[in-house]
């Protein structure tokens, strides 16, 4: 989705409502082909509110996007209103609320997004409500080639993730499957760039489930093409993740995230395996992850000099 200075954003999910409270957030994690139905009767049902055009787009499983488009642009605070998902089942989905006088009028748009989505949905056993998330405008953000001096291609299934990476301008082609079709992706797009963004999006969807099995699975799915990927040969390898799931918790933790980075210049052997309990024995450390790139930099001696 193309956004302008006009529009908020919002990502969404579809979700299961009985008598008043979230019964699924996640909408039993709906198949994409039926997401994408749904969808369309959206945006069949709902083009306009008020004085905002209305536009949907499909994500994959329960998640999809809402651009509210306005005819000009908002005044600065305009955004801020609160989710609507409790983030836990049992409970009543959170009304649309502005936290100052700018916003009022999109908190406005909103609840009657609501309103109108829930009405269209209404006869569907599973996905009759939607739950709203990150009230959002395009922020101002240096590209990651401005910032770090390299032309980075983003590889990614889930849609959200593209267009995280599109927002600092990353190149961001549409790949379909897995891990499998991402590796060979990869393999075919070597040329003419520096950086590499590979992402599996299942390990965190599982962990949210609490299904422990098939995130094991997922990884030892992983670990089947790291081979080939080091065959690659790159200058610095990466393997990280953006916050923890465990699915012990079924939701985001406040534990260290492990890091493993390979290169000529990593002193290593301090710990055997990468797990949570052996990267606290690493040389890295417990670091904020805003030092990655520039660690990923320095050891591919792309760096004048680091620190100082």
């Amino acid at each position: 989705m193309e956004l302008h200075n006009t529009d908020v954003a919002l990502r969404c999910n579809y979700s299961t409502l009985a008598e008043g409270l979230v019964k699924d957030r996640r909408a039993g994690r709906i198949p994409a082909g039926r997401s994408k139905k749904l969808t369309e009767k959206l945006q069949e049902g709902i083009n306009r509110i008020d004085e905002a055009e209305i536009i949907f787009s499909a994500g994959m499983e329960h998640r999809f996007a809402v651009v509210i488009r306005f005819p000009e642009p908002l005044e600065i605070g305009s955004t801020l209103v609160n989710d609507t998902d409790p983030q836990k089942t049992g409970k009543a989905p959170i009304p649309p609320k502005p936290e100052n006088k700018q916003s009022e009028r999109v908190a406005r748009i909103a609840e009657k997004l609501i309103r109108e989505a829930s009405d269209i949905l209404k006869d569907e056993e599973r996905a009759n409500y939607i739950l709203l998330r990150g009230f959002s405008q395009v922020p101002e953000i240096p590209s990651f080639e401005d910032a770090f001096g390299l032309k980075a291609l983003a590889i990614a299934t889930y849609p959200m993730y593209r267009g995280l990476a599109r927002l600092i301008g990353m190149d961001t082609p549409v790949v379909t499957g897995d891990i499998r079709e991402e590796t060979e992706f990869l393999k075919n797009n070597l040329n003419g760039y520096d950086f590499f963004f590979v992402h599996v999006k299942k390990t965190d969807s599982y962990g949210e489930d609490g299904n422990f099995e098939a995130k094991v699975s997922k990884i030892e799915e992983f670990d089947g093409v790291l081979p080939e990927i080091l065959a690659m040969d790159p200058d610095v390898l990466i393997i990280t993740g953006d916050h923890s799931t465990p699915s012990l918790i079924k939701g985001h933790s406040w534990h260290p995230v492990p890091v493993l980075l390979k290169s000529p210049y990593v002193l290593g052997r301090l710990s055997e395996r990468l797990t949570e309990r052996e990267c606290t024995k690493g040389e890295l450390g417990i670091f904020p992850a805003t030092g990655i790139v520039p660690l990923a930099l320095a050891n591919s001696g792309r760096l004048r000099k680091f620190g100082a």
